[in-house]
């Protein structure tokens, strides 16, 4: 047995030098694998080795696989700009803010005063703004809310009915006028709701041209205006009346046909579910 070779009994010199090259080169190839440190300080093999690959797998999992998509955030920012405290509600609220200094001024000194009738068509004009901006930012931002749907129509019925009802009270405009407006609001407003279970009427081009136009003459009669101008909002007024009643009667015809639409859909859809 003395003569057993030393090649046999523990290796030669060159089986020990690759066995120390290839353990100095596995570190190189984790570097360039990007595997955890964790992995490479066991790579000897055995229960260790395998214990610590589960960690470095565990560790990778924690950090790539627990970890949120880059777009999780993006999404949560959409989420947190759809609260109710966003740009578009905050124009809205403001608006509703303004009827009542608006009121305020309106009927300051008697209501007859230019200075305050001044003060007052600057409060109306500033809602009338923020009604343009607040649905616009809403649907290109994305910013509806719920409260939002609710609190701008009333926002835009409770400062056009304040100057319509102001203005009737202090004999500028007559009361007819006030009544056909509000009531062609108020209607249509009920009506939307009436059928929203068969659809929804979408806002016309002649409905935006109605509001446009009484929102000028309403803002007109605000105005302690004499001679021509004082002729020329009441045509300007003429022209509201008439868009209001008859993109009034035009919404009515949507909503019976929404209605007829919606009821054959739903017969239909019996019929084939019976057959």
């Amino acid at each position: 047995m003395t003569g057993v070779p030393a090649s046999a009994a523990g290796g030669s010199p060159g089986a020990h030098g690759a066995a120390a090259g290839a353990a100095s080169r596995r570190p190189g190839a984790d570097r360039v694998a990007g595997a955890p440190r964790a992995s490479r300080a066991s790579d000897s093999g055995g229960p260790g080795g395998l214990a610590g690959t589960g960690e470095a797998n565990r560790s990778a999992a924690g950090q790539g696989g627990d970890r949120p998509p880059r777009g999780g955030k993006i999404a949560a920012a959409a989420v947190n700009q759809a609260s109710v405290w966003n740009v578009a509600n905050l124009l809205t609220m403001v608006r509703l803010l303004l009827v009542p200094g608006f009121v305020a001024l309106m009927l300051a000194d008697g209501g007859y005063d230019p200075v305050w009738r001044s003060l007052a068509w600057a409060a109306f004009a500033i809602a009338m703004i923020t009604d343009l901006f607040d649905g616009h930012l809403a649907r290109r931002y994305d910013l509806v809310t719920d409260f939002g749907k609710i609190a701008d129509p009333i926002a835009d019925k409770a400062i056009m009915g304040a100057a319509l009802i102001c203005l009737s009270g202090l004999g500028d405009l007559p009361w007819w006028v006030t009544g056909v407006i509000l009531g062609r609001e108020l209607g249509i407003t009920l009506l939307r709701f009436l059928v929203i279970r068969y659809g929804v009427i979408p806002a016309s081009r002649g409905g935006k041209l109605k509001t446009l136009t009484q929102g000028v003459a309403v803002g007109m009669y605000v105005l302690a205006l004499t001679g021509w101008l004082a002729t020329l909002r009441f045509w300007v007024m003429a022209a509201a009346v008439v868009l209001t009643v008859a993109t009034g009667l035009d919404y009515v015809r949507q909503a019976m046909v929404l209605r007829r639409r919606g009821i054959a859909e739903r017969r239909e859809a019996l019929e084939e579910s019976e057959a």
